[in-house]
């Protein structure tokens, strides 16, 4: 695990609610379609456990995306997330009310995103984090990278350190 400040470890032990980005997170990005054109997504395994270990603790989780498929509302629901939010361009709005609702502030907000579309919710969250793919600007805003790309384990790199920080 990467070396964390003790500010940075004091804004993690308070992190309540862990919001995430879709394609490029919880994805690795790329597009498939089929030979009939159905859309496929591929989502890791330890992701999804990552994200059952926060909610298993009582932090809430969601995820906040541009995108609007099926295929997301399906591993959410799977997963049990309670706040699926898609078709959204303007991520940190969502945020915002996603604090007034379960009366925390941004500073109780962990957000993972990997482009220039999550910028303004990665600047506004206590805790911001990217998959080690990420676009440049990103890498450059946030808190923590990690060592995994997206769609390959970066949500539950980013879930374990959370849990780490806040059990130590």
């Amino acid at each position: 695990m990467r070396e964390l400040t003790e500010t940075l470890r004091s804004t993690i032990r308070g992190i309540k609610l862990v919001a995430m980005d879709v394609d490029g997170v919880l994805t690795d990005g790329g597009m498939y379609y089929s030979e009939s054109g159905d859309e496929i997504k591929k989502f890791h395994a330890r992701d999804g456990m990552g994200i059952k270990l926060l909610q298993g603790v009582g932090i809430i989780t969601s995820f906040v995306t541009s995108e609007q498929t099926n295929l997301v509302q399906r591993r959410g629901d799977r997963l049990k997330v309670p706040e699926i939010h898609q078709g959204t361009f303007e991520k940190k709005n969502v945020l915002d009310k996603l604090c007034v609702k379960y009366d925390l502030t941004m500073q109780q907000v962990a957000f993972i995103g990997d482009d220039v579309n999550d910028l303004e919710a990665l600047q506004h969250v206590g805790f911001s984090v990217a998959p080690a793919d990420a676009v440049p600007v990103v890498k450059d805003v946030v808190d923590y990278i990690c060592e995994c790309n997206g769609g390959t384990g970066a949500v539950r790199e980013m879930s374990d350190l959370i849990l780490h920080v806040q059990n130590a």
